[in-house]
């Protein structure tokens, strides 16, 4: 085949998360793709966020207990926070359902940007509850409230404050394992409430000590804290948004397919999260006297070093360019008429 015939007829090896293969080689086999990966990381997010939100609801429920037999506002307020911290597990929980939907003709790559939302939502609630948190802190710095039955207060507050933390670790394991931002966010969201929860324990103890003003002051440090968690999470989820990864990812991906024997060269490489599946897109430059199905076979292999190589890889599209004409530069078309339009080019 001529440099020039391989050139227009570059080989695309577009392959959604429904890959496949396998190995028979040495008596073994494995295959990618007999369950779609994207239903097991879905699968397994809603059973976070189930038993997440079942194990604040239970935290709150006791608060509330609590709060009307002590009369605590600084109870109530956390109360009220912990209560909202629950319910932003419905958000997450519509979206990894939607993540299931197969990809339709109108939103060809799926439903995984619902999930990006929903860490939006969280964001925003967090935000809320910093505002809220603020608020109070500040109410009671003018007008301190002094509550009864501090003992139940305390306990209360450590409650609330364990209650949290264990679904602050479930969130952000759970999160990380299947590579969601959204959920790693609202971990995050759990832990400033679990802090909010210590800070009503401190006022207690403050206004035991006889320093009435200990908890509104201690509630404002805590008010920064979760402002800080706000910019954090905010940065992760509105990144993602963007179509922004981490450079490592990419550092990843062009090493592993340069690896690949008969890979001469790697040039543009394109990642994307969608949810928490990545989508990838590659040029690899290969010797140009091959004939199209080697060609292909080449892109076969370096697709599945990359499958391999990271775990949340759900599609990859990869073009082979020959060696002398590799990279987008290649791929512009100069100026030009035709159908008598006037002089225009594509690059």
């Amino acid at each position: 085949m001529s440099e020039e015939k391989h050139s227009h007829d570059s080989e695309h090896a577009h392959h959604d998360d429904a890959h496949g293969h396998r190995h028979d080689e040495g008596g073994h086999g494995h295959s990618h793709g007999a369950i779609n990966p994207s239903i097991l990381t879905t699968q397994k997010g809603i059973w976070a966020v189930k038993w997440s939100f079942i194990g604040l609801f239970v935290t709150t429920i006791f608060q509330i207990i609590v709060y009307f037999y002590s009369g605590s506002v600084a109870l109530l307020a956390d109360t009220i926070h912990n209560l909202g911290d629950a319910f932003t597990a419905i958000p997450l929980a519509i979206a990894f359902m939607f993540a299931r939907r197969k990809p339709s003709k109108r939103f060809t790559y799926g439903f995984g940007r619902v999930e990006d939302l929903a860490g939006v939502t969280v964001v925003l609630t967090i935000l809320a509850s910093a505002v809220f948190a603020g608020y109070e802190s500040i109410q009671r710095l003018f007008t301190p409230q002094v509550a009864t039955n501090l003992w139940a207060v305390v306990i209360a507050s450590i409650v609330g404050f364990l209650g949290n933390e264990a679904v602050a670790l479930f969130r952000i394991k759970v999160g990380r394992e299947i590579g969601s931002a959204a959920l790693v966010a609202d971990g995050y969201h759990a832990r400033t409430d679990g802090l909010t929860s210590l800070a009503v324990l401190f006022g207690a103890i403050g206004v035991w000590l006889g320093f009435p003003l200990a908890d509104p002051i201690i509630g404002l440090l805590i008010t920064l804290m979760i402002f800080k968690i706000v910019w954090e999470s905010a940065a992760s989820v509105f990144t993602r948004l963007l179509d922004g990864v981490e450079p490592e990812t990419v550092d990843e991906i062009r090493e592993a397919a340069n690896k690949v024997a008969g890979v001469e060269n790697v040039t543009e490489v394109r990642v994307r999260w969608l949810g928490h599946r990545i989508y990838a897109e590659l040029n690899i430059a290969v010797n140009s006297e091959l004939p199209v199905s080697e060609a292909h076979h080449l892109a076969m292999k370096t697709r599945h070093e990359l499958l391999h190589k990271l775990p949340f890889l759900s599609s990859v599209a990869i073009h082979t360019d020959p060696n002398d004409k590799s990279g987008e530069e290649h791929h512009q078309i100069i100026e030009h008429t035709h159908d008598d339009l006037p002089l225009h080019s594509h690059v």
